[in-house]
């Protein structure tokens, strides 16, 4: 839970009961609470709204999919199972490059050197 373990958290409440006293925060709890549940129910509507907007098509849609690192991470991971897919008597590598034969010597270009 955001990298606070048990000791941290220990020490955040007493921290807590010492600023706010314990007759507050119950209070506090309680609109700390509201307040998550409100924000928690704006992201939901947000998602609702959005995926109306957008059709049926993007009926599954979810808030996640939007993130750069999730698409980049599943594109990585989609190219990485198209690699593994690659025929195993192919000739040619997984980049589409003739494999060279035993003994044969590489091309070599004067004027790219």
């Amino acid at each position: 839970m955001f990298g606070i373990g048990l000791p941290e958290l220990a020490v955040i409440m007493v921290v807590a009961v010492i600023v706010f006293g314990p007759d507050k925060l119950p209070d506090l709890a309680r609109q700390a609470g509201r307040l998550v549940r409100q924000l928690r129910t704006l992201a939901d509507s947000a998602q609702n709204q959005l995926r109306e907007e957008l059709g049926p098509e993007y009926a599954d849609l979810k808030l996640t999919d939007l993130d750069p690192r999730q698409a980049i991470r599943r594109h990585i991971l989609e190219a990485m199972e198209d690699d593994d897919e690659v025929v195993a008597g192919s000739t040619t590598t997984s980049a589409g490059v003739a494999e060279l034969a035993v003994g044969e010597r590489p091309p070599y270009d004067d004027e790219a050197t």
